[in-house]
């Protein structure tokens, strides 16, 4: 088997966490898959590092290579010492904060007070997150936001989204170019990937941006609909597992299999022969 790059989505793509029903054959095969000495495997996640490795631990996921977190902000390198940050995704987004850390721009966003500074272990350098409450007017105060950054010449992602249990907005700065995509595209020229030993796995929209790029991608069957018609409608190299591969229904890891073995004839001949003989 060639050497490949497989990035995958965590919640409701490689966790089996959505409503949808999970063959039970799947994450045993992907776990002998991961372990190939020819397999670099990052989990791409909004998580933040903590609630990765947590995920890791309760779902035991097999150990990636490399953890593209917080969306796109940070990226680790995982090795014998542990996980560390890679320090060289930094200077890739810095320009777009204005070389301005997490310190700086907090204090120029202090003027709004709806904003609630989230956690420590949720920020880091290049994410700044608040809590707003709910009764908001968050196209007004979003704008606000986005003019006075634009005024200090900051370039800036402003991710909007409701913890619907805890009855709180969320509210992610990043900059600009800190995404899933950016953060794949540098991790892939980094280790001396190309589109055609690199597959990302996704199941909602905010993995649109990897899905309709062009790097080879696979939505997993539980994804929702409407993400299937918008991924479907931007590029070729989409592919919507549909179920019946080696028996599995194309949910969660069993999806991913699925699409690694649609675009990758090795690896298809791989999981074939350990499925059955349980071996890497």
């Amino acid at each position: 088997m060639k050497r490949f790059l497989l990035c995958t989505d965590l919640d409701r793509t490689l966790i089996p966490n959505g409503t949808q029903p999970e063959s039970p054959s799947a994450m045993p095969l992907f776990r002998r898959l991961a372990a190939c000495e020819e397999v670099t495997l990052a989990y791409v996640s909004g998580r933040h590092l903590a609630l990765i490795e947590q995920a890791v631990t309760e779902y035991d996921l097999p150990q990636p290579d490399f953890a593209i977190a917080d969306v796109g902000a940070t990226i680790y390198r995982i090795g014998p010492s542990g996980w560390r940050q890679w320090d060289a995704w930094d200077p890739q987004v810095a320009p777009d904060w204005h070389d301005l850390a997490h310190d700086d721009l907090q204090r120029l966003l202090s003027v709004f007070p709806a904003l609630r500074l989230q956690e420590p272990e949720k920020q880091n350098r290049h994410k700044l997150s608040f809590y707003v409450p709910l009764e908001t007017d968050v196209p007004e105060l979003l704008g606000a936001m986005e003019a006075r950054l634009k005024q200090a010449g900051i370039r800036a992602n402003l991710i909007w989204s409701v913890d619907e249990a805890a009855a709180v907005g969320l509210l992610d700065v990043l900059p600009a170019s800190a995404n899933k995509l950016h953060a794949i595209a540098f991790l892939m020229r980094q280790q001396g990937y190309c589109h055609e030993n690199t597959v990302f796995a996704g199941d909602s929209g905010n993995d649109l941006d990897v899905l309709k790029s062009g790097i080879q991608a696979v939505l997993v069957a539980n994804a929702d609909a409407e993400t299937r018609r918008l991924a479907s409608g931007g590029t070729s190299c989409v592919y919507i597992a549909r179920g019946g591969y080696l028996g599995m229904n194309g949910n969660y890891s069993a999806g991913i299999l699925e699409g690694l073995a649609h675009y990758l004839p090795e690896a298809d001949a791989w999981l074939r022969e350990s499925n059955t003989i349980k071996d890497c």
